[in-house]
Formats: structure tokens, sequence, C-alpha cells
């Protein structure tokens, strides 16, 4: 499992100061891509790259403006052309109270499609991205 925190600053928020909940599939687009980043990678590889194909997510809690959220990715199964993984966002730090928090606030059962963008149609996996995803397992 690989972890990526972001705090939730004012951009973040409707005006109740509560996480826009568009934003929270933004938080698990950034955990994704920078699994790659971190790899000294992009997210896409010449002119192919993973298109969200499936998405079954879970609004859990609210967060809010100032908590600390980590998103925890995880690999459920990875084929030719494709990929699912589970992404969770939890609270680590609840700034309303003040302390250090574990709470989950949104899970996501993804599934990404690798791409050729010219052609429009799926493809297969390059073995090195293929280890760079394996290291969520």
């Amino acid at each position: 499992m690989k972890t990526y925190q972001v705090r939730v600053y004012f951009e973040d928020t409707d005006c109740g100061g509560i996480v826009y909940h568009t934003n929270y599939l933004k938080y698990c687009e950034r955990a994704r891509s920078e699994l790659f980043f971190t790899n000294s990678m992009q997210p896409f590889v010449e002119k192919s790259g993973f298109v969200l194909k499936k998405i079954d997510a879970d609004f859990i809690a609210s967060g809010h403006l100032g908590d600390k959220l980590e998103v925890r990715n995880s690999l459920i199964e990875c084929k030719n052309v494709s990929l699912r993984l589970k992404q969770d966002v939890y609270r680590i730090y609840d700034a309303l109270k003040g302390v250090e928090s574990d709470d989950l606030l949104f899970s996501a059962d993804i599934t990404l499609a690798f791409v050729d963008v010219e052609k429009g149609k799926p493809c297969k996996i390059p073995p090195f991205v293929r280890e760079v995803i394996h290291t969520l397992e």
C-alpha cells in the first residue's frame, strides 16, 4: 500500500468549510499520479495512459478546512490492459478538534484502462509501468 497526504485548503471546500465532493476524486487522482512521480516517471507513456473506466465511490464522512488527509492506495487486480485499485481517504488530523485522527471519509473501487489515445483503444500495460503498479501490493 502507498499513501499520499494532502491538507484541505479553503479552495477545496464549500461555503461551510466542508470538502466539496469532487475533490475526493481529485485527491485520488493526485495519489495515482504521485505513484509515478516518485518513481521519476510520468503517468503516461508516449501516447498511451490510464483512463478511468469505472468507479464505485462511497462518501462516508466530511473533511473540513484545515484537516490533513491521507489517500491510501492498494492494488486489487492488474490485468493486461486494466487494473483495479482501492483508494481510501482518511482524515489523519482533525482541524476542528485539533487532534490526530484515523477516520475514513471516502472509499472508492476504481477501474482504470490503459489506452492508446490516438487510436482510442485499449493496449497492453508496458512491463515497466506494471512494476510501478505492483508496488501498491
